[in-house]
């Protein structure tokens, strides 16, 4: 009832190679992964908080206020890991990449890891739907994205598509806008739809294509999954400021232990203001700015790296701050010769639960595919002698 992973790493290899690393893996020592596990394990205890969710939505657009059962699929936790422990750099909703590291594991030997996480990766989907719908029968899924086939990570689409499929379930890949909303239901063409896995970074659903997911989400005849409720508690750069401030930790009585652990693995993050703008074209270099609102690595932008045209911008958006926390570099042969790449580590989570951890290799100011021996990595765990 599963895609074959090896055939579908070799057609994958294939068509876009600047997907995997030519690196065959990275080893990381096992005090590293129970680190980022204790890091995404307080985040989580943290931002269920009430006082954190009311403090999350009471700006928030009130389509994120919609109660949800749903927690949110492939949720990304992404690292850089420092000398002194794991850095939290952000956490994202529609973390992309999660089924690519199941064919990959596959290429590279591990059939019985890729198989563990594909069965993970489906149960996920299971689980959004039983929380929802209880025992009614899942019969259709959309994977829903922008413009999917310009998508760099249509291959992704593809294997769910058909990871979906071969569970018995009706899959198809859509742009919001060929989704219709008719006589209470979600229509795809002619396929009525009971849940859309949300790949949009439209994450309120407010652009016009959007209009009728936007309906049948906001009716209750859909399960929308991830959805805007949890990108706004959770996945909201200005989480971060939250997450690392250690008064606001206190003051919403969260452990001394946790406040330790958020504290020590996320680094200092806070708010620009325009005001502040003189210390913080002094203190730039030292700094890492990116858009509240933002996804990816688009328009975030290195402090020893920017002009005063492009701060002025910053100044002028809305942005955040966070002390820059350099990547772990790591030695790669492209063609014969060496290079360091830098790597940072995505943990794909679901309920509190780390199910899988890759590096995504590169070179430049943030991570890309284009960097000649980058892309996804295999991360195993070297245990510690003790």
């Amino acid at each position: 009832m599963n895609i074959s992973l090896l055939s579908s790493y070799a057609t994958l290899l294939e068509r876009q190679p600047a997907l995997f690393s030519a690196v065959e893996h990275l080893t990381i020592p096992g005090s590293q992964e129970k680190a980022m596990a204790d890091i995404i394990r307080a985040c989580e205890n943290v931002l269920a908080l009430p006082a954190s969710r009311a403090d999350a939505l009471k700006n928030a657009p009130d389509i994120a206020r919609l109660p949800q059962i749903a927690r949110g699929v492939c949720m990304g936790y992404d690292f850089h890991l420092a000398p002194e422990g794991p850095q939290l750099i952000e956490i994202n909703t529609n973390a992309g990449g999660a089924l690519l590291n199941a064919c990959l594991l596959a290429g590279r030997g591990r059939a019985e890891a890729a198989q563990k996480l594909q069965d993970e990766i489906f149960s996920m989907f299971v689980a959004e739907w039983r929380a929802a719908r209880g025992a009614a029968p899942l019969r259709s899924i959309a994977i829903v994205d922008e413009h999917p086939d310009a998508q760099f990570l249509l291959p992704e689409f593809e294997l769910f598509r058909d990871l979906f499929t071969a569970h018995g379930i009706t899959a198809v890949i859509a742009d919001p806008g060929e989704l219709r909303w008719c006589d209470e239901t979600l229509y795809c063409g002619a396929q009525p739809i009971d849940l859309v896995y949300n790949r949009l970074t439209d994450f309120y659903l407010e652009s016009p294509p959007c209009a009728a997911l936007r309906s049948a989400y906001l009716a209750g005849k859909i399960l929308l999954t991830p959805h805007p409720q949890v990108h706004a508690t959770h996945a909201d750069k200005r989480r971060l400021l939250t997450l690392c401030d250690a008064d606001r930790l206190s003051a919403w009585g969260v452990c001394k232990a946790e406040q330790s652990i958020l504290l020590a693995g996320i680094p200092r993050t806070f708010a620009v203001r325009l005001e502040d703008q003189e210390a913080l074209w002094a203190e730039r270099k030292h700094l890492f700015f990116k858009p509240a609102a933002g996804f990816g690595s688009r328009a975030a932008y290195r402090g020893d790296k920017l002009t005063k045209r492009v701060f002025a911008e910053i100044l002028d958006g809305d942005y955040i701050a966070q002390s820059f926390a350099p990547p772990s570099e790591h030695p790669v042969c492209v063609l014969g010769q060496w290079h360091n790449l830098k790597a940072d580590f995505r943990c794909y989570v679901y309920v509190g639960q780390v199910l899988h951890i890759a590096a995504r290799l590169y070179q430049g100011q943030t991570t890309n595919f284009r960097t000649p021996g980058g892309g996804f990595a295999p991360v195993f765990v070297e245990e510690e002698k003790t």
